[in-house]
């Protein structure tokens, strides 16, 4: 059963039909609020009221419009109800609106609704099963197909305490919303009050809204503050997915908030122009839609002009179903799962409607089976929609992976964890993988190594982070560690310190490179604490023009040289000389100058300032001022 107050009613049947005469008995709330609509006696706008369900509940009404002129208005309201009261006259029976929109809500899954015979005081007992019995019919097989129906007056009063009970039955039956998800509320009006600024009303989708929150609205794509929040009609200090809701936002002009605008959690949403859907034509529609034919989009309160991209096929006959790519004349904010109606372009015309599948997909070439493979996976329920776009991040965390899809982080985390049962993906510390792509960085591990190897005769190995670059440069240090120790693991690889190599595997230096490397370590041991820096060392012995790091690198892994900083060497005897040097020193007294350290070892002051330094990075000297202390002195 739904939280408290989380349920939307909605009605829906043809024009004069008594449904705002309806939501008048049942709540004492005039929906009519248009001089127009009370001139004219029918509704134009979307009318909004609060139920009093009687047992501590509270449900929102939308009224809709029953005109066929005011289908846009009727759509932006029966997106999101929990339950539809379908009125029929009970003078007059099914008529051209009745069917219109259940076919709408045929096509948009609603999932329960009453069947309502309005305007019975005015008929025979009689002829109300004769109606009754008609719109069975016309029902069948539908959403519909068992639903309770209820025979009322609004002007006697006669039904109405039967049909409420039949709500807070029917209501009892429906699942809540998730409230831990992204803010998501499609605006369906907007106005200015004097002295509070811009107003916007809506069915919260999915969320929770909290005075004080900053949100997003799109597709303006600004930043709005929640001033104050009103609930049914009431004030409150928050607002939970399944609510009729009213913002006053903070920052946001009403010239911001375009027809079919959004509010929802800052960076999760974007609007586009292009999407993949799969969608339906009805069998009454009547004629195909072409390749690229204008068609009227309706989403939610969104309403726009579309372009039909057929996909495997150059029509798309009355009856049919096919994977379509839609282009919109401006961005449109969709999610994946939405329902939408499509509309003839002329006359506007209910042609069919269908599902959203990828709100930001590449545009596609036509006649491709992989395209076509792609999209169903994307529309087979929600795992096949997870994997896929996970697929096409490559590599994701829990939060992108939000922001991607739309989906509350507990639902996705529950999800990817099925998933991984299944054994579909995996978590490398905390990202998440598709395992195809984990077995195919296996695979590649020791085969890069090993060509690295092959291309870098003189190499120990090759570097952690030049390794990961070249297989999976998204994924964080420590999920590519757990690759690198499943490989060591079965024997594939060897890890030293930073480099990775393959097990056994030894440098190979040829007769010309052992020639090459004798020079460079004679120089060094030779020269002493008097060797200048690494450029002025290959002038000095010959070497412009040689790719000379290649030597240097092998000679500090074989213990030859030791790297102070990138520009400063030291061959290892003398380097552990000037380590006893040091220790020696601090035997003698508590701390020492530069200039003390480089008299004692006659050196010079720019190899000096890069050795000192070397041991300040040991941690076996710390810097006071212009002095050096004993920190962690080796034995």
């Amino acid at each position: 059963m739904a939280e408290l107050g989380n349920f939307i009613v909605g009605t829906a049947g043809h024009v004069d039909h008594g449904k705002t005469a309806l939501i008048g008995a049942l709540t004492g709330t005039e929906t009519d609020r248009l001089a127009e609509e009370k001139k004219r006696g029918i509704s134009i706008e979307l009318g909004f009221a609060r139920l009093d369900l009687g047992n501590g509940q509270i449900a929102g009404v939308v009224d809709v419009p029953g005109h066929e002129k005011f289908i846009p208005q009727m759509l932006s309201g029966i997106a999101g109800i929990d339950l539809v009261l379908l009125v029929v006259d009970a003078n007059e029976g099914v008529m051209p609106q009745t069917r219109e929109h259940l076919q709408i809500m045929e096509l948009l899954q609603v999932k329960r609704g009453i069947l309502v015979l309005s305007k019975c005081d005015l008929v025979e007992p009689d002829w109300l099963d004769i109606v009754e019995e008609e719109i069975r019919e016309q029902v069948a097989g539908t959403f519909l197909d068992k639903a309770p129906c209820c025979r009322v007056s609004s002007i006697t009063g006669e039904g109405l305490d039967s049909l409420l009970e039949t709500i807070r039955e029917q209501l009892q039956r429906v699942p809540g919303r998730e409230t831990t998800g992204a803010v998501r509320l499609p605006v369906d009006r907007c106005f200015s009050i004097s002295g509070f600024g811009t107003v916007v009303t809506g069915t919260l989708n999915s969320g929770k809204i909290v005075v004080g929150d900053s949100l997003e609205l799109l597709p303006a794509g600004v930043q709005a503050r929640i001033r104050e929040i009103q609930v049914h009609g009431k004030p409150a200090q928050e607002a939970l997915a399944g609510q009729r809701v009213a913002l006053n936002l903070s920052g946001v002009s009403r010239e911001q908030v375009p027809h079919g605008s959004v509010i929802g959690s800052p960076g999760l949403f974007r609007a586009s122009q292009r999407i993949d859907v799969r969608m339906q034509l009805l069998k009454e529609a009547p004629r195909p839609v072409k390749f690229r034919d204008p068609l009227h989009f309706h989403l939610g309160t969104a309403r726009t002009v579309a372009r039909a991209i057929l996909l495997d096929r150059d029509e798309l006959a009355p009856g049919e179903e096919a994977f379509v790519q839609l282009t919109f004349d401006q961005p449109l904010l969709s999610h994946r799962g939405d329902r939408f109606i499509i509309r003839s372009y002329s006359p506007m015309l209910t042609i069919g409607g269908g599902m959203v599948v990828d709100v930001e997909p590449q545009k596609h070439k036509r006649f491709r089976d992989d395209v076509i493979k792609r999209l169903e996976d994307l529309s087979s329920g929600n795992l096949g929609f997870w994997l896929q776009k996970l697929d096409q991040l490559e590599i994701s965390r829990l939060k992108d992976m939000e922001k991607h899809t739309g989906t509350g982080r507990e639902e996705l985390r529950s999800g990817l964890e099925k998933l991984a049962e299944m054994g579909q993906v995996e978590a490398l510390a905390d990202q998440w993988v598709v395992s195809e792509r984990v077995r195919s960085w296996m695979q590649q591990l020791p085969q890069q190594v090993a060509t690295y190897q092959a291309d870098n005769h003189l190499s120990h190995g090759i570097p952690r982070a030049t390794l990961q670059a070249k297989i999976a440069s998204k994924l964080a240090p420590k999920g590519f560690e757990i690759l690198l120790q499943r490989s060591v693991e079965t024997g594939e690889i060897a890890v030293s310190g930073d480099l990775v190599m393959t097990p056994g595997w030894q440098p190979q230096p040829t007769d010309k490179d052992i020639q090459t490397l004798d020079k460079i370590e004679q120089h060094y041991r030779q020269r002493g604490f008097q060797v200048k820096n690494q450029n002025e060392v290959i002038s000095q012995i010959g070497l412009d023009g040689i790719d000379t790091e290649l030597y240097f690198s092998y000679l500090v892994l074989e213990k030859k040289l030791v790297r102070l900083n990138p520009e400063s060497y030291l061959h290892a005897e003398h380097y552990a000389q000037a380590l006893q040097v040091l220790k020696g020193m601090f035997k003698q007294q508590d701390s020492f100058t530069l200039a003390q350290f480089r008299d004692r070892l006659d050196s010079n002051r720019k190899l000096i300032q890069a050795l000192l330094e070397y041991f300040d990075g040991c941690k076996y000297t710390r810097r006071t001022g212009e002095e050096r202390v004993a920190w962690n002195l080796p034995e």
